[in-house]
């Protein structure tokens, strides 16, 4: 692996650090990943899709998925209408409904192809609700994520050459003046 995929997958691990320790990551959770691997490698969104920069990103996901059991959701591109790509196990527990479509670099892009061919068993579903995601080159990832998004900040600003911006979600808070809520945080964690 070259010096630049080396560091790809050293600034994700960082990145994914600083959201895990805003969002506690177990098998609870599910990630939204939006990738433009196009923006990672210097091109413009949807023109250069690489599956090297594909490759590189998953095998760090994988490797948080397998320690700490979080959930992994891969979103398409628009010309899947950022359809997701998951395991089908957890797409059922979650009542997700299946739909007819196979993404290929050209329609569904690098990041979500690559994933659909190493997942044990896919299935791409059209909407979900994750409860944090990753959102690498501007993809627009948040009609994917919980009603309340919070922003992660982390000091690693790009993956590549693509901008990146990190999310958690939170339970509303509803009720008004009177309301008494419980320690913010701990509500949101169960």
């Amino acid at each position: 692996m070259d010096a630049f995929h080396q560091k790809i997958q050293a600034d994700l691990s960082r990145a994914l650090a600083d959201l895990n320790r805003a969002m506690k990551f177990n098998d609870r959770r599910l990630l939204v990943i939006g990738c433009s691997t196009s923006e990672i490698i210097g091109e413009k969104i949807g023109t250069s899709g690489s599956a090297d920069a594909a490759a590189s990103i998953y095998e760090v996901l994988r490797h948080i998925h397998q320690q700490t059991g979080v959930r992994l959701a891969f979103q398409c591109c628009e010309h899947l209408n950022r359809a997701l790509v998951l395991d089908r196990v957890q797409a059922e527990r979650r009542g997700f409904e299946p739909v007819t479509v196979r993404p290929v670099r050209h329609a569904g892009g690098a990041m979500a192809t690559y994933a659909y061919e190493h997942l044990a068993d896919p299935v791409v579903v059209e909407f979900i609700r994750a409860d944090g995601g990753v959102d690498i080159g501007d993809t627009l990832i948040g009609m994917h994520l919980k009603h309340v998004a919070v922003p992660v900040r982390s000091e690693v600003k790009k993956i590549g050459y693509a901008h990146l911006a990190m999310a958690r979600t939170r339970p509303k808070l509803i009720g008004g003046e009177r309301a008494v809520y419980p320690n913010k945080e701990k509500a949101w964690e169960s």
